[in-house]
C-alpha cells in the first residue's frame, strides 16, 4: 500500500505546511506514506508523469485557490492511466462544498473537510490495515460502496500540542520560505475571510514553540512566516515568542507575523524597539478606512490606533511593515477607495499591497454577495468584477494602479522620485493613476521590463505630464539609482557630473579617517569598488554599499558639504540612511 501526499505550490520558493503536517502526523505509518511537492509553473504533463511513476494506491491532493484547476486536470488524467488509484482531496478550496466537488469530479473517492491531521491518520489506517471504516471517519465526504455521496459529521479540532513539528530536515529549504503556526482559528469575524468560520482559537504550548524556534535559529534559516491569522490576538503568547526571538537572535533569520496593529501597546513597543533590524517584519491588514465598509465586513479596527502604532514602530527604524488594502468591498466606491489608498499611503509602509476582493466559498461574503450586487469571476481566484458601488472599468483602473505600486513603490527603487512626483501631481493615488494610464496608452502594460527600462519609462512619463520638473526628477532618479546600484558609470539619462574624477579622488582621500575609517586595511581601489561618489546640486554624496539598510537594501549615504570638500564632513548637513 502506497499513499502519496501531493502539493502543487504557487512558486518553488513556497512550501506546503499542510502536507508536511499531515506527513509527520502519520509518522507511525511512514512505510506507507510519502509526500511530493510541485509548482503550478511546472508542466502538468511533467507532474502527471512523476506521480504515475510512483504508482500510488491512494493519491491525496492539497487544494487551494491557486492550484484547484491544475489539481482537477491532474486527477482526471491520472484516473485514466491509474484507474485503480483512489483520489482524495483536502484543503480550503474543497472543504466547504465537498459534495458538489465530488459531483464535479466523479473519479474522486472523497474529500477531507477542514482540519486534516486526525482525519488523514484515520484514512491511512483505513487503507493500510483496515482498522478504520470510512463510515466511522469524522470529517470526510466520500462515495460509499453503492457510489452514493455520503457526508460524515464534522471533526472536533485537534489539540495543537498533539501536532508533531512538521520539519525534520531543513537542507531542502535553503532557498525556500518556511511556514509555521502557533495558533489556529481567529477571534475576529471579517466577512471575506475563511478564518472567521473557525472561532475556536487554540494555541500551541509555548515550551514546544520555543524548542521549534530554536531549531530554526540553530539552522540559520532565511525566513520563517507565521501563518497565525492574528498573531498578537493573545498578548502573552505573542510577547513570549517575541521575547524569545529577541534573546536568541542569530543575526540571520527573519520572522514574519500578521498582526492587528491597534492591539499593540507600550509593552509590545518596548520589545519590538529592541529587535535587530530585519529580525521581524509585520503585515497589517487595514483593507479599508471607510467606516461603513469596515462595519459591513465585520472588521474590528480602530484606524487612529493603527496609525499611531505604525508610526511608533517606524520610529524604531528596525521593522519592515507591510500594509494591505482590498478593493471591491461593500460600500467602497472608487472615490472611497482613493481615500483609503491615500490614508494608508500616508503611513509610508515599506510595502503597500493593493489586493482585490476574492469571494471565497464558505465565507460570509459568499453567502451575502447578492445583497451587495457583487459579481465575481466563475473560476478561481473568484475575484470581484463589480459591485453596487464600483464598476468593472473602475476596478481595471485600480489594476493599473496596483501594477504601478508594485513597480515604483514596493520595489523601493524609486522612493525619492515618487515622493516628489506625488506632490507634483496632487495625491499619491493621482500619481499612480496617471502613471498607469501612461503605461497603457504607450503599450507598456503587461511587459516584463528591465530595471533600466523602468527608469527610462518614468522619465518619459515625467517629460509628458510635468516637463518643468524633469531636471529635478533626473537628479532624484540618479540618487535613487545609486542607492541600489553600485554602478561606476552614470546611466545615459542622468545629468552630466559636475565634479571631475580628480576632484572625486581628492574627496575620497579626505574621508579615509572619518566616513571611510571602517575600511582600514583595504587599499584605495578596493574601497572605491565598495563605495561610490556622485555630485548633485546639494553637494557630493558618498554611497556605501557595504553598509546597506537591512529593511530597504539601500546603501548608506552621506552628504558631503559641496562648498568645502577639504573638510572631512559637514556635521550639520551630513545625512545617512543607515
Amino acid at each position: 500500500m502506497k499513499i502519496l501526499l501531493a502539493a502543487v505550490n504557487a512558486k518553488y520558493i513556497h512550501s506546503n505546511l499542510a502536507v508536511y503536517s499531515l506527513y509527520r502526523y502519520t509518522r507511525k505509518y511512514r512505510k506507507y506514506v510519502t509526500m511530493q511537492e510541485y509548482t503550478i509553473n511546472q508542466k502538468t504533463e511533467d507532474i502527471m508523469q512523476s506521480i504515475y511513476r510512483q504508482r500510488p494506491d491512494v493519491l491525496c491532493f492539497s487544494c487551494y485557490i491557486w492550484n484547484i484547476s491544475i489539481v482537477r486536470e491532474l486527477a482526471s488524467e491520472l484516473h485514466k492511466v491509474l484507474p485503480g488509484m483512489k483520489i482524495w482531496l483536502g484543503g480550503p478550496e474543497v472543504s466547504y462544498d465537498a459534495a458538489r466537488e465530488l459531483e464535479r469530479m466523479p473519479y474522486a473517492a472523497g474529500v477531507m473537510r477542514g482540519e486534516g491531521e486526525e482525519t488523514f491518520l484515520q484514512l491511512v489506517r483505513h487503507y493500510a490495515d483496515r482498522t478504520a471504516a470510512l463510515d466511522e471517519i469524522a470529517g470526510i465526504t466520500y462515495r460509499n460502496s453503492k457510489g452514493d455521496i455520503t457526508e460524515n459529521p464534522g471533526r472536533n479540532p485537534v489539540d495543537m500540542g498533539d501536532i508533531p513539528f512538521p520539519y525534520e530536515e531543513l537542507t531542502e529549504f535553503t532557498h525556500r520560505i518556511i511556514y509555521y503556526e502557533t495558533s489556529r482559528g481567529c477571534p475576529f469575524s471579517c466577512s471575506y475571510c475563511l478564518s472567521s468560520i473557525d472561532r475556536r482559537l487554540r494555541f500551541r504550548p509555548l515550551d514546544l514553540v520555543r524548542k521549534e524556534l530554536a531549531y530554526f535559529l540553530e539552522n540559520r534559516v532565511k525566513q520563517v512566516k507565521f501563518v497565525d491569522r492574528t498573531f498578537n490576538c493573545r498578548k502573552d503568547h505573542a510577547r513570549a515568542i517575541w521575547r524569545y526571538l529577541l534573546e536568541h537572535d542569530n543575526g540571520v533569520t527573519n520572522f514574519h507575523f500578521e498582526i492587528a496593529a491597534d492591539l499593540l501597546d507600550e509593552e509590545d513597543f518596548d520589545i519590538l524597539s529592541r529587535m535587530r533590524p530585519g529580525l521581524v517584519q509585520l503585515e497589517i491588514g487595514i483593507q479599508s478606512t471607510n467606516p461603513d465598509t469596515l462595519r459591513e465586513i465585520k472588521r474590528t479596527m480602530d484606524f487612529d490606533k493603527v496609525c499611531a502604532a505604525v508610526k511608533t514602530v517606524q520610529g524604531f527604524h528596525n521593522i519592515h511593515q507591510h500594509l494591505d488594502l482590498i478593493a471591491g468591498l461593500p460600500y467602497e466606491g472608487y472615490d472611497s477607495f482613493r481615500k483609503s489608498f491615500n490614508d494608508v499611503f500616508s503611513l509610508r509602509p515599506e510595502q503597500l499591497q493593493l489586493g482585490f476582493l476574492k469571494v471565497l466559498k464558505g465565507s460570509y461574503m459568499w453567502e451575502q454577495a447578492g445583497m451587495y450586487g457583487c459579481v465575481w469571476r466563475e473560476h478561481e481566484p473568484y475575484e470581484v468584477l463589480f459591485t453596487d458601488w464600483i464598476s468593472y472599468e473602475e476596478l481595471l483602473e485600480l489594476k493599473r494602479v496596483e501594477e504601478m505600486v508594485e513597480v515604483y513603490y514596493n520595489s523601493g527603487q524609486f522612493a525619492y522620485t515618487m515622493d516628489f512626483l506625488a506632490a507634483q501631481l496632487g495625491t499619491p493615488i493621482d500619481c499612480f493613476e496617471a502613471l498607469g494610464r501612461y503605461y497603457e496608452e504607450h503599450g507598456c502594460l503587461g511587459i516584463s521590463h528591465s530595471r533600466a527600462r523602468r527608469y527610462e519609462i518614468l522619465l518619459e512619463f515625467i517629460q509628458e505630464v510635468c516637463p518643468g520638473a524633469l531636471p529635478e526628477c533626473k537628479d532624484l532618479l540618479t540618487f535613487d539609482y545609486y542607492l541600489r546600484e553600485n554602478a561606476k558609470s552614470r546611466p545615459a539619462w542622468s545629468p552630466e557630473p559636475t565634479v571631475s574624477q580628480t576632484e572625486v579622488k581628492r574627496i575620497y582621500d579626505s574621508l579615509y579617517d572619518s566616513l571611510l575609517s571602517h575600511y582600514h586595511g583595504f587599499d584605495h581601489r578596493q574601497i572605491r569598488r565598495m563605495t561610490h561618489m556622485e555630485a548633485f546640486d546639494c553637494g557630493v554624496v558618498l554611497f556605501d554599499y557595504e553598509r546597506r539598510n537591512p529593511l530597504t537594501n539601500d546603501a548608506s549615504w552621506h552628504l558631503i558639504r559641496s562648498e568645502d570638500t577639504d573638510d572631512k564632513e559637514d556635521k550639520r548637513d551630513t545625512k545617512s540612511s543607515g
